[in-house]
């Protein structure tokens, strides 16, 4: 059918102009903030691009929604605004039917919606959390960069290894100052290696010295030695550990239904219930004047937009604190916004206005003039 068919196709080209928009800008922001995170030693500098991806793919189903609502909005718009609206309507086209070629569009949509938010979403943020683990709990002499004063994981030693050296787990030149308790030592050699004793890593050093000083009385202790053995590091746990409620599966969520699960699955889940009714709105708030500027109704549809998922948020919160249980907020929040749309829907269908949904209001002006 024509109607469909260049509905439809407009809606698709809209769709993917605005989604590769939304996917440059959110790639460009989470670029700067990884960079940002990567400069503090929170990232791994080389992993940048991958934390960068995985962010952005956990943050599709959001850019997805938003892509589709303006691209419903705008389509919609423009033609009221070029008075294609007044042709349709003239044919026997009411604003109704155009609920099945907006769904018929958007169905393939809404399953991706559903996908990325029941699986991707955890998957995105379990990597992203595994990468950050990782080098959080790498040991000290792989943050060491030659020729860089390079401080531990736990603060309490600086290493330095000449810009020369051979390799990562030999070196010349070593410097190592550390802390334990009140008492401090500083220890270079000419030159050292790490060995592993078990499970355990150590520094070997040779040909050295070390200064120990007490803090507190200031007494100073010069040792030499040929070879000395610093360790460096246990053997630690793997990566990993308890999860939190956004890197637990779907099924993990269900089978341990606490109220931060709950709040987790009420929000995966609602993701796939605000796409179909920001399809919904979109139909209705796109009916304008065409002498009045399209740009209004897109500022009130991105107001829509945010409002619905701040209170998605509020939502999730008041789940987490057992304010409210999530069957009855998914059901208030989508169910009255979806009941709140198609009675909109109805009333522009209708071609209903205020003066004459309030006829009471009639008699009143006539006997006023």
């Amino acid at each position: 059918m024509l109607f469909h068919s260049s509905l439809r196709k407009d809606l698709a080209r809209n769709f993917g102009a605005t989604l590769l928009i939304l996917v440059t800008i959110v790639m460009t922001i989470t670029l700067i903030r990884t960079l940002g995170q990567a400069s503090r030693g929170s990232v791994n500098p080389s992993e940048v691009l991958l934390v960068m991806g995985f962010s952005v793919l956990g943050q599709m189903t959001t850019i997805i929604t938003l892509s589709l609502f303006i691209a419903s909005v705008a389509t919609l718009t423009r033609m009221y605004g070029e008075s294609e609206m007044v042709i349709w309507f003239a044919s026997g086209q009411g604003l109704g039917q155009f609920i099945r070629p907006l769904l018929r569009f958007a169905w393939p949509i809404f399953v991706v919606i559903g996908l990325l938010s029941l699986f991707v979403w955890p998957w995105s943020h379990q990597q992203i959390q595994d990468l950050r683990q990782r080098y959080e709990k790498r040991n000290d002499v792989e943050r060491i960069a030659p020729g860089q004063f390079q401080e531990s994981a736990g603060g309490n030693r600086v290493f330095f290894i000449d810009k020369d050296s051979p390799s990562q787990d030999w070196g010349h030149n070593v410097f190592v100052s550390s802390r334990d308790g009140r008492l401090e030592s500083v220890t270079t050699a000419s030159q050292g290696r790490i060995e592993f004793v078990g499970p355990d890593r150590f520094l070997f050093l040779e040909n050295g010295q070390q200064w120990l000083t007490h803090l507190d009385t200031g007494e100073t202790r010069l040792t030499q030695f040929e070879r000395y053995q610093l360790l460096i590091d246990t053997n630690s746990a793997p990566v990993g550990g308890l999860l939190n409620s956004r890197q637990s599966t779907t099924l993990q969520l269900i089978q341990q239904p606490n109220p931060n699960n709950q709040a987790e699955l009420s929000w995966r889940v609602g993701l796939v219930f605000t796409a179909v009714n920001m399809v919904l709105l979109a139909l209705a708030l796109s009916a304008v004047n065409p002498r009045v500027g399209r740009s209004y109704h897109l500022g009130l549809a991105l107001f829509v937009f945010v409002a619905y998922y701040n209170l998605m948020n509020v939502g999730q919160s008041w789940i987490s604190a057992g304010r409210v249980g999530a069957l009855s907020f998914v059901f208030g929040l989508h169910g009255g916004v979806l009941a709140i749309s198609l009675m909109w829907l109805y009333w522009r269908h209708m071609n209903w206005s205020w003066r004459n949904g309030l006829p009471a209001l009639r008699p009143a002006q006539r006997s006023a003039s």
